[in-house]
């Protein structure tokens, strides 16, 4: 199988990611092999081991890299300078926004993230921490601001995750595959609305 773009000027680990990229795309991780992507990145099996010890490690990394640019745009969500109100709500619109466009845009990579989410896989683990770690920055600067009643954080994180679990699950995201984004907004937007009120009262 020949890779669709050019490589060539890659650097070779790369060239070995782009490959598995494209080869996951295609076919999904059960037929994927470090000999075939090897081929496709145009270089010896052997040297994909000098990269990768493994083909679930390759597949882990193909996973982190799509992952980092959201953990990114979370991050700087959460050290803007906006009420924690704000930032709370631009948090989970934007994990909801970025899962639901790589599942219409690359399906099967974002079904090997929820696959990797379900049995709490390193890639998985290490992707929920820095978004939790986002969330709990947000929380603690409204409990400064007095944007949030502080009761407990634990319970305040746990609140967040429970409240918006439909609409930034990876399983969720999957199972509302089929249901218009318009609706799923809607609904979200009611949810975070509520969710916010419990954080302002300290009801929770």
């Amino acid at each position: 199988m020949a890779a669709e773009s050019n490589t060539s000027d890659l650097p070779a680990d790369a060239r070995i990611m782009e490959a598995a990229a494209t080869f996951l795309r295609r076919y999904g991780p059960r037929r994927a092999t470090v000999v075939a992507i090897a081929q496709a990145a145009g270089m010896s099996h052997a040297n994909v081991y000098r990269y990768f010890p493994s083909k679930a490690a390759l597949i882990e990394e193909v996973t982190a890299a799509w992952l980092r640019p959201i953990e990114s745009e979370v991050r700087v969500i959460a050290e803007s300078p906006d009420p924690a109100t704000d930032k709370l709500e631009r948090i989970l619109v934007a994990i909801q926004r970025a899962y639901r466009d790589k599942l219409e845009r690359d399906p099967q990579l974002f079904r090997i993230y929820a696959e990797a989410a379900q049995v709490d896989a390193p890639v998985a683990r290490k992707h929920g921490a820095r978004l939790q770690g986002a969330v709990q920055r947000t929380l603690e600067e409204g409990f400064v601001q007095g944007n949030f009643r502080q009761v407990d954080l634990p319970r305040a994180l746990a609140l967040v995750f429970d409240v918006a679990h439909r609409f930034i699950h990876p399983a969720a995201i999957m199972l509302d595959a089929r249901t218009a984004r318009t609706a799923l907004n809607t609904r979200a937007g009611r949810v975070t609305r509520l969710l916010l009120q419990e954080l302002k009262s300290g009801r929770y």
